[in-house]
């Protein structure tokens, strides 16, 4: 076995799948020129790289927010130094399921809110579809765009101790955090030049640009120059900055409810020139708060009569009413099926075992072991809603228990991952951490899919948890030009 440098002697492998290093404490061959270069580098000059990227994060104002946190809530993003790097043959797989999974998903949401021949077939149980807190009734019958729900999705993934990629979770509302996959990489190329010039790196800076695209794609007929706006809750929103990053980076208006006015079925902006009207809009508020007149009535983050354009088929709304219900917990349990069903493959990128505790048998396995597993409410986001069991004390699993008896369909289960972990420099030591992968998924006339995506991290010791809500950050995505 090889024996690590000084600056690794905090960094610790076991079972779980280390991206930078075998078994054997040897570098992986794709990370052999970053294991070098680090070598090279002192953790004095370490620390200076980290300090200009958390001034640059500063300066650009990239925060986010922590709900429930007294000493307060707008934070600097945690940024690590070092890259996670991805090969060209592993991206490819990862880029073909991925198209696979979207793909599928949008025919099963086009297919409940018409036909519902899935459901006929009971490859699907309907219960489970129409007891789906995000199931939008109103949404039937109703045809989308080119029969696309899902036009931006951002999936999270996982690798396994086994070396392979699986589907954790599917985000098909309103994925957030590919602000930061950019702004990861603009930084990462001032602070760490000769490193990323290193090696052959497939660019993402494009994102901005195919963004866009899609959602012209998506513009109703005949409108051949479209106005497309972006829709954010406004700036108290915990994406907030990811908001206005986009509209500038795509060259469209922020708008917020109160910017839009409905006038015979079709949308207007009001501007100092007067109403001009609208024709896509890429939202970033959840189906409840679009529009007070047909969702929520206390809402005043969307715009009256805003459903009623939608379904006259004057405005479209990026992503589709409705597509929650496909990222449903419970429902992911199905996706290998649903991907079976419409396309007659089996799903290459696997999910992880589920429980689904509707099921008697099902849930009473998982209340006698809750402190080995997951448990997560189904329509939650963010990491809140869920117990993991080795790291919760009795009477939190106590408290999960009696909230999965009140109400089972709300809950599924999965095994406690090994998540694969990546070196990050963690005061002056290069230490390893808990990582996942949040590529983005764009889904207009093509599937595209920029090489990369959001590598966040755990950056707790021994912790599982990297969403940046519950004190996780992230590093740069590298996928290599094999």
């Amino acid at each position: 076995m090889t024996t690590l440098p000084p600056l690794f002697s905090q960094y610790a492998l076991d079972q779980a799948y280390d991206e930078m290093l075998s078994p054997d404490c040897r570098p992986r061959p794709h990370y052999q020129n970053l294991f070098r270069r680090i070598q090279e580098i002192t953790p004095e000059e370490l620390r200076y790289r980290q300090q200009a990227a958390d001034i640059s994060f500063l300066h650009q104002g990239i925060t986010f927010t922590v709900y429930g946190k007294e000493e307060g809530t707008e934070r600097i993003f945690p940024y690590d130094l070092l890259p996670r790097i991805i090969s060209g043959s592993e991206w490819s797989t990862i880029e073909h399921g991925l198209t696979q999974r979207i793909t599928a998903l949008n025919l099963f949401l086009e297919d409940i809110y018409h036909s519902g021949k899935i459901l006929a077939d009971k490859v699907v149980p309907h219960e489970l579809v129409y007891s789906s807190p995000n199931y939008r009734r109103k949404m039937r019958g109703i045809h989308v765009p080119n029969g696309i729900y899902v036009s931006v999705c951002g999936t999270d993934l996982v690798r396994l101790p086994n070396g392979q990629f699986a589907v954790l979770e599917d985000n098909l509302r309103v994925p957030s955090g590919v602000s930061y996959m950019l702004v990861n990489r603009q930084i990462m190329k001032k602070v760490f030049p000769q490193i990323f010039g290193d090696y052959s790196i497939r660019p993402i800076d494009y994102y901005g640009r195919a963004l866009l695209g899609t959602l012209r794609f998506l513009a109703p007929p005949h409108r051949p120059d479209p106005t497309i706006v972006l829709l954010t809750p406004g700036v108290y929103n915990s994406a907030y900055f990811e908001h206005t990053f986009l509209a500038r980076l795509m060259g469209i208006e922020l708008v917020q409810g109160s910017d839009l006015v409905v006038h015979d079925n079709i949308v207007y902006m009001r501007t100092t020139a007067g109403l001009r009207r609208v024709d896509v809009i890429y939202r970033r508020i959840d189906d409840d708060f679009i529009d007070p007149l047909a969702f929520r009535p206390d809402s005043i983050l969307g715009a009256p009569g805003l459903f009623n354009a939608y379904r006259a088929g004057n405005v479209t709304l990026a992503n589709a009413l409705g597509t929650g219900v496909a990222d449903d917990k419970a429902i992911y349990a199905y996706v290998p099926a649903i991907i079976r069903y419409y396309l007659g493959e089996d799903a290459i990128l696997p999910n992880v075992e589920t429980y689904l505790l509707g099921d008697e048998k099902q849930c009473d396995h998982v209340i006698s072991n809750l402190d080995k597993l997951v448990v997560k409410a189904v329509g939650e986001s963010g990491g809140y809603g869920m117990l993991i069991g080795p790291h919760s004390t009795a009477t939190q699993r106590a408290e999960f228990k009696d909230k999965i008896l009140a109400n089972p369909r709300n809950y599924i289960a999965q095994p406690t991952l090994a998540l694969s972990r990546a070196p990050c420099f963690i005061d002056g030591q290069i230490e390893a951490r808990h990582i996942d992968l949040r590529p983005y998924i764009l889904y207009g006339d093509t599937v595209t899919i920029v090489p990369g995506g959001l590598t966040r991290v755990a950056l707790q010791q021994g912790s599982l948890v990297v969403n940046s809500s519950q004190g996780g950050g992230s590093k740069d995505t590298w996928v290599l030009s094999d």
